[in-house]
């Protein structure tokens, strides 16, 4: 299968927390802008994220304007804008998000949809040049919407960036080549807080995943950065 080279970049807390809402301000700046310098050092043409993650840092909870599609909307990709170079890309299976324009933070949205999505909601990404994909009926299939993605967009390398739930989806369906994890100097324990890999219960859990170590390094503000490669057999 032809798909990019995916490598999940995160930020957890000793105990794999990813975010909870114990994490003062002042935590969240100081790791964020670790997280982000990181970021910067991979040679990238997308980004990932899930929904929630979308919507609470990215869309600023913008709601679409839904309006009466002029004719039926056939389910096939569509691209929005041919230019674009750098994508980032929202696993949005319901249809759910809102956005000001086609893209953000200079890179060109591309929404990964399930089926079951309305002729209004897709009517209102071909008004904003917002480019989708659909991979699934009802639940969103990863594999497809990677094939799709390397096909159709210059995505060669895409990182995966969260939450738990969109990392363990791909995690599950073997699809993770690379993980960057910034492990950060937090202890946490909140229970029920979302961790680095969360496999939905709808999901077949299939067997744990043993890593390769490649690389271990002390950075700033006493964060340990883990590399892994991910051995499938």
């Amino acid at each position: 299968m032809k798909k990019p080279y995916v490598i999940c970049h995160m930020m957890s807390s000793v105990d794999g927390r990813i975010l909870t809402t114990s994490w003062t301000d002042e935590l969240l700046r100081t790791y964020g802008g670790v997280f982000e310098k990181y970021h910067q050092t991979f040679t990238s043409q997308a980004w990932m994220c899930g929904r929630v993650t979308m919507e609470k840092d990215f869309s600023g909870g913008v709601q679409p304007e839904l309006q009466a599609a002029p004719h039926p909307i056939a389910r096939e990709p569509f691209i929005g804008d041919k230019d674009a170079t750098s994508f980032a890309i929202a696993a949005d299976a319901h249809g759910k998000l809102g956005w000001e324009n086609n893209e953000t933070g200079g890179d060109h949205i591309i929404e990964v949809l399930t089926e079951q999505v309305s002729d209004e909601y897709l009517y209102y990404l071909q008004r904003k040049g917002i480019s989708y994909v659909f991979a699934g009926k009802e639940e969103l299939d990863f594999a497809s919407a990677l094939q799709q993605l390397a096909a159709l967009f210059p995505i060669e390398t895409l990182m995966l960036e969260g939450g738990g739930h969109l990392n363990g989806s791909l995690l599950n369906a073997g699809l993770i080549d690379e993980l960057s994890l910034l492990l950060l100097p937090i202890a946490d324990g909140t229970p029920k807080s979302p961790t680095t890999f969360e496999v939905s219960e709808y999901l077949r859990k299939t067997p744990a995943t043993q890593l390769e170590l490649k690389q271990v390094q002390q950075l700033e503000d006493d964060v340990v950065w883990l590399k892994y490669r991910f051995q499938w057999s």
